[in-house]
């Protein structure tokens, strides 16, 4: 029993001598995990705004991605952004992006349309669909490159993950909010759509004015339907450099044609000032019912239910015969019954003059 025990003690005592020893081959139980520093300066380097970069879809997956030549001017302007890659920053820019190709952080692509489209002078400078270049080797010549990682959200972007819920609640809560509240709301929602409307129209009236009378292809805010365009670029005023040829002078003559024969053609069915007044009252009167609604209307009318079903029975039956013939009410009721007959006759001489007019 001694010799088992004394024994037993030896061979603690081994296990921990080699576990102080650091000369021992043993492999430590935990080891710190290091970051990968090309991982660290790809993020850096996306997440710089500098970097010239646009989306494009590769493979049905929507991708951003630069260009070879805008890479290696970028790390020549920002030598600092090196010192992420500590003992590796005294290499080139070209050995660089190979590495980075070979972690799998960049994918080289080409552009999926390699013809020049016609009408235009050369190929776009930012193609909207991309295709994985067979050999992926940087160049800066007409190469794209796109990012394979995901990038990190800020914190602008976390914060509006959280609010469009609550933004969804309090759109479904709009009938119970106060009548100011409502305005306001009616009357801001109004005005930008409004405002977008009219950008949109005075656009397109200058481009078409001078398309026209100048040939030229000029559009204020370019930018301002594109779909992968950022928030800085997409109010963009500036136009963009016509690179298309001129169109040719019939071509405008009959865009100006097709243009006069639009305008006389609004004219002509324009509607007269009484239409005019009668869809304003319709549009006015679904208005007020969903400004005007509350909840103990809505209670209130739960209650009276019953008795609401019989004044629609009673003002169908008054519709045909006048209000003499139609059984009397008291008080509230009457001019209740007296305010729906009146406007059932509305209704019906709108339906009328409609098709009069028509």
């Amino acid at each position: 029993m001694k010799k088992s025990s004394g024994s037993a003690a030896d061979k603690k005592r081994v296990r921990r001598s080699s576990a102080l020893d650091p000369t021992s081959d043993a492999p430590p139980r935990k080891q710190a995990v290091k970051k990968d520093v090309f991982r660290v300066f790809a993020e850096k380097v996306r997440d710089h705004k500098e970097l010239v970069s646009r989306w494009a879809v590769l493979q049905e997956t929507r991708v951003e991605y630069f260009r070879g030549k805008d890479f290696v001017s970028f790390l020549k302007s920002h030598p600092e952004l090196k010192d992420v890659l500590e003992l590796d920053r005294i290499l080139e820019t070209e050995e660089i992006a190979n590495i980075l190709l070979a972690k799998n952080l960049l994918v080289r692509c080409d552009r999926v349309v390699k013809t020049v489209r016609p009408g235009k002078k050369k190929l776009s400078t930012w193609p909207a669909h991309l295709e994985i270049f067979p050999e992926q080797v940087f160049s800066e010549n007409d190469a794209f490159f796109a990012w394979t990682f995901v990038k990190r959200h800020p914190l602008w972007q976390t914060l509006l993950s959280f609010f469009w819920p609550v933004l969804t609640l309090a759109i479904c809560l709009f009938p119970v909010y106060p009548h100011r509240c409502k305005l306001l709301i009616l009357y801001s929602c109004a005005g930008i759509l409004f405002l977008i409307l009219s950008l949109l129209l005075i656009r397109g009236t200058i481009f078409g004015a001078l398309y026209i009378v100048l040939g030229k292809r000029i559009w204020f805010f370019p930018n301002i339907l594109a779909e992968e365009a950022t928030l800085r670029e997409l109010f963009r005023f500036w136009p963009k450099k016509d690179e298309e040829e001129k169109p040719k002078w019939t071509t405008r003559i009959f865009y100006a044609g097709v243009a006069v024969l639009f305008i006389l053609l609004l004219r002509h069915h324009a509607p007269d000032e009484a239409a005019r007044a009668r869809y304003q009252k319709r549009v006015s009167n679904i208005i007020d019912d969903v400004l005007e609604w509350s909840p103990t209307l809505a209670l209130s009318g739960r209650m009276e239910k019953q008795q609401n079903v019989a004044n629609a029975t009673g003002s169908a039956d008054a519709s045909k015969n006048g209000p003499e013939d139609a059984v009397p009410a008291d008080g509230d009721d009457a001019k209740a019954f007296v305010e729906q007959y009146n406007n059932t006759e509305e209704v019906i001489e709108d339906v009328d003059d409609d098709k009069q007019h028509d």
